[in-house]
């Protein structure tokens, strides 16, 4: 008869493989996070505090002057311009969510079984396949103030020529509507996904009981899009925030820096011909990296209470 001490001990991975095995698969994803996301945004927080123009010595010293939160102070303070950026990002966040119940809406009307609806489909789906280079290049020939489609439009209702791109009143908003159209395509996809998931029972129940039009979307179909709806919300604010794409293409900044946001004012400060001043560009990204982090902490800290509700 087999006794304990018979029996071969097993090693410690073998006695904690289902415990160590997901750390293992973790540790590639983990090493690459931390190295191209976490040390960059330490390295940019370390530089906001320097006055320093990107070179460094002939023995490779760096050569930045140690200003503190002198940097900081001056934006906050004393930089007409950084407002007005802060002031344009403030703007495509709250427009730049309009792409969200218009995908819903669009992905709402593409679930239907009618007659030609792959190319429906297909003609939604186009924008969020071409690059944000040419949505800009297609959308300043729509806004050309003598040849352009727009113009064109609203001189069929009686109203006159509009320079949309080359007043400072009209220009980012043109920018937004411009950005709008690809993002709504993007907000669509992700609906269109979230619908395929959409219990057909609970459905069913809902229309038994005489649920039917906007009460069967809010109470019965929105509720299951959730997890659709929150990657749609994130994915929304840090397009808006993180905008610059089409900035450059349609005005570059202008008309006289009307249209800046805060990450094209960085690139302005950092690496354009007015700039080299790279800890002053870093701390308008360490602001912006800031602003990004409240919203995205504050939509998990709602998913997570959302799973603590539903688990209970």
């Amino acid at each position: 008869m087999a006794t304990a001490a018979d029996i071969p001990s097993k090693s410690w991975y073998a006695r904690n493989q289902i415990a160590v095995t997901p750390w293992l698969f973790l540790i590639p994803a983990t090493v690459m996070f931390v190295l191209y996301v976490i040390w960059p945004i330490g390295q940019s927080f370390n530089i906001s505090l320097y006055k320093w123009d990107g070179l460094d010595g002939p023995d490779g010293e760096f050569l930045g002057e140690y200003v503190g939160l002198a940097h900081y102070e001056k934006l906050l303070t004393d930089d007409r311009a950084f407002n007005t950026s802060l002031w344009n990002n403030a703007k495509w966040l709250v427009f730049y969510l309009l792409a969200i119940p218009a995908g819903l809406f669009i992905a709402l009307f593409l679930n239907q079984t009618v007659r030609g609806i792959r190319l429906y489909k297909s003609l939604f789906f186009f924008p969020f396949v071409i690059s944000q280079i040419v949505v800009g290049l297609v959308f300043t020939w729509f806004y050309d103030p003598q040849y352009g489609l727009f113009n064109g439009i609203i001189g069929l209702v009686g109203l006159g020529t509009v320079n949309v791109l080359g007043d400072p009143t009209w220009a980012t908003y043109g920018i937004i509507a411009a950005g709008l159209w690809p993002q709504t395509a993007y907000c669509m996809i992700l609906y269109l996904t979230g619908l395929n998931a959409v219990d057909p029972e609970q459905v069913e129940a809902a229309r038994l009981d005489g649920a039917k039009g906007w009460k069967m979307l809010w109470y019965v179909i929105i509720p299951q899009l959730r997890p659709a709806t929150f990657i749609a919300f994130v994915v929304t604010i840090i397009g808006a925030l993180r905008s610059f794409d089409l900035i450059s293409i349609m005005t570059n900044g202008g008309p006289f820096g009307s249209t800046r946001v805060l990450s094209f004012y960085m690139f302005e400060k950092s690496l354009s011909e007015y700039g080299f001043r790279m800890g002053y560009g870093a701390a308008i990204s360490v602001i912006l990296f800031l602003i990004m982090l409240v919203f995205i902490g504050y939509f998990l800290w709602r998913m997570w209470q959302d799973e603590k509700e539903a688990r209970r």
